[in-house]
């Protein structure tokens, strides 16, 4: 499955690694210099100008996104319970 995290921006499920609330990025140094070194080495894409509210890191970049970590992460599990879904129902034909 796939999950829009604003924009024309989609990436797969499967490739997320973590999502995380902008916000709370201050209260961890590790976080900050992530983002930091992510900078650098343009691993980073920011989504859009709006206002970022989350940090969304996947298995080769790491997404700004304009929406909330809430909604990404609400968004995610409906893909993983749908793939697991998926992957039942085809189980049960074999």
């Amino acid at each position: 499955m796939f999950i829009h995290l604003g924009g024309d921006q989609v990436i797969r499920s499967k490739d997320v690694v973590a999502i995380l609330d902008y916000q709370s990025r201050g209260l961890s140094q590790d976080n900050q210099a992530f983002l930091s070194n992510g900078k650098e080495q343009n691993h980073i894409t920011q989504i859009s100008a709006d206002l970022v509210k989350s940090v969304v890191i996947t298995t080769d970049r790491v997404f700004l996104s304009p929406i909330s970590s809430l909604t990404l992460k609400r968004r995610a599990n409906v893909a993983v319970d749908f793939d697991e879904d998926d992957a039942e129902r085809i189980e049960n034909k074999e």
